[in-house]
């Protein structure tokens, strides 16, 4: 039996994400012929996405009326009961899903969801996920459900797991995109070494990955400045470390009699350049250079934006330039080289503890 018109429009509406236009087919549909399940079944689903529980519910039952194990009209009860908490129906929907139609995931990634209201029966609706999982392992849908419950029951390996399995068979799946950029942001703000975290590179590159595949996302676009913002503060961490070494070879302040003569020898000022090199290739270099080309765009569209950035770079350069200068001059006298040293020094320490400040 072909399908009615109104309803094949209104599916294409649906597809369009326009669900009041389809909705107002369906009904026009449904007054017309009372036993089209199919018009019924979409219907539900319309209300279903524009948030009209009670209508969910009036229009599967519906369906139901005609078809009583209708597989798809089960099903969207079954969402429809759990947003109105009427846990135990959604759960005896589920339940007849599932009678009708076993070997298919969807049912039981609804009796999951049915099952989410009571948390003595968390690891039920963990284990109708994984069921899900396992009869639908290339469906969005049946990783969600299991990534949901995965949160009930703090299974965070498997939360893990579920997001990178959408991504798998969706790449451009804007909200596991979300989460990964979310996972790496908490794992990025854990106490590290200097400042910014180890894993702020992957907290930026996830962030800017999920702004990829849904660029109007707000949320998503301040991840990226924060992960990009806190990338640029850990560099200051190395243009003070930069400036600590270059005070201690170039004898910015005496400690005793031999090791105080001045000017400080070649050799010890080289070896600070030294290790100031290594400093800035192994702590920003190299990680910029692995960083992913939108990354890096939104690091400099950051500097170009927001001055307190701009503030943390020209800190880092002048702190950098003055510790080069306190190495590679050879200073006959102490005055010069420590005022450098303390401008560079205190005002930014100060800024420091303001965004530290701030951010409490």
């Amino acid at each position: 039996m072909s399908e009615h018109p109104l309803s094949a429009r209104a599916h294409a509406l649906m597809e369009l994400d326009r669900h009041e236009e389809a909705g107002e087919l369906l009904a026009r549909r449904v007054a017309e012929d009372p036993s089209d399940t199919r018009a019924w079944v979409r219907l539900a689903y319309v209300h279903l996405k524009l948030g009209h529980d009670e209508e969910v519910v009036a229009a599967s039952d519906a369906a139901l009326a005609v078809a009583p194990e209708d597989y798809e009209a089960l099903l969207v009860r079954v969402y429809g009961l759990r947003k109105l908490s009427r846990g135990e129906e959604a759960e005896a929907a589920a339940r007849a899903a599932i009678g009708v139609a076993p070997d298919l995931w969807q049912a039981h990634a609804a009796l999951s969801e049915a099952l989410n209201s009571w948390q003595p029966r968390w690891p039920e609706a963990f284990e109708a996920a994984c069921t899900a999982v396992r009869l639908g392992p290339e469906a969005v849908g049946a990783h969600w459900a299991l990534w949901k419950a995965s949160l009930l029951v703090g299974r965070n390996d498997v939360r893990t797991r579920a997001v990178r399995e959408v991504l798998r068979i969706d790449p451009q799946n804007a909200w596991a995109l979300g989460e990964l950029a979310d996972h790496a942001k908490h794992a990025a703000a854990r106490p590290a070494l200097i400042g910014a975290g180890a894993k702020l590179p992957a907290a930026a590159d996830a962030a800017a990955d999920a702004l990829a595949a849904d660029p109007t996302s707000e949320r998503l676009r301040a991840d990226v400045d924060t992960a990009v913002f806190r990338m640029l503060r850990g560099t200051r961490w190395i243009a003070l470390l930069c400036l600590v070494i270059a005070a201690l070879a170039g004898r910015v302040f005496p400690t005793g009699d031999d090791p105080t003569a001045l000017p400080a020898p070649l050799g010890i000022r080289l070896w600070a350049l030294t290790l100031m090199g290594i400093a800035w290739v192994l702590g920003a270099w190299r990680r910029y250079r692995r960083l992913r080309t939108g990354v890096k765009l939104s690091m400099w569209s950051l500097i170009r934006r927001v001055g307190w950035a701009r503030l943390v770079l020209i800190q880092t350069a002048w702190c950098t330039l003055t510790a080069v200068l306190i190495v590679t001059i050879p200073w006959t006298g102490r005055l010069v080289p420590q005022i450098l040293f303390w401008v560079s020094l205190v005002p930014t320490l100060l800024t420091v503890r303001l965004e530290r400040a701030a951010s409490r």
